[in-house]
């Protein structure tokens, strides 16, 4: 029985949607297990035009039946001030229904994100992220130090979630490290999730 879990992402200038697939990848070398990718539409202050119902490029736009749907979710935000970004936020307040219903108790969660700069607020955004989803009953699950990688870095990555330092004119590749960790927390978040879902 194969299980979903969904990648959820806002990315604007690409580095958090490549985080999001590589993700992903860590997910789906877990047997049994499929990533479902899914992105948050743009928000402004003022709407003059409303948005497509599917995104010009990338994922779809995810709808509140994905939440229900899977098993577990990967959720991952550029970071805007030391803070997820604004469409994210927009997002995840609409879930109201799901919170009264419990519709995302006890699944497990895992979290990403993109800075400009190497203390861009990496950390303060993951944990912003983390808020709404322990009030959602949700299961943290980071990257251990058991992961060398974590610990030899000198770009992206923390005990929190998936990171990556793109740059301060977003042009840095995602470095090696990065990549190795991104997968990793894919494919603990997913392990974590199968095992959650066979005892259920």
């Amino acid at each position: 029985m194969t299980r979903e879990i969904l990648v959820l992402y806002y990315s604007r200038g690409g580095h958090t949607a490549q985080l999001a697939r590589l993700i992903a990848r860590g997910i789906e070398e877990v047997p049994g297990m499929r990533a479902r990718l899914r992105q948050v539409p743009p928000v402004a202050p003022v709407t003059e035009v409303a948005q497509p119902p599917e995104p010009a490029d990338g994922a779809p736009y995810v709808d509140k039946q994905d939440l229900a749907e899977c098993v577990g979710l990967a959720m991952g935000s550029p970071t805007r001030f030391g803070n997820m970004a604004a469409p994210l936020k927009h997002f995840l307040d609409s879930t109201g229904a799901e919170w009264a219903s419990g519709a995302l108790e006890g699944k497990p969660a895992a979290l990403f994100t993109s800075t400009g700069t190497m203390h861009g607020g990496q950390e303060s955004t993951l944990l912003s992220m983390a808020i709404p989803l322990l009030h959602h009953g949700m299961l943290l699950v980071g990257i251990p130090f058991t992961e060398a990688t974590l610990s030899i870095t000198r770009t992206g990555g923390t005990p929190y979630g998936a990171s990556h330092v793109a740059g301060a004119k977003a042009d840095q590749p995602i470095s090696e490290h990065e990549r190795e960790l991104a997968r990793a927390l894919g494919r603990r978040l997913a392990d974590v999730a199968r095992r959650l879902a066979e005892h259920a």
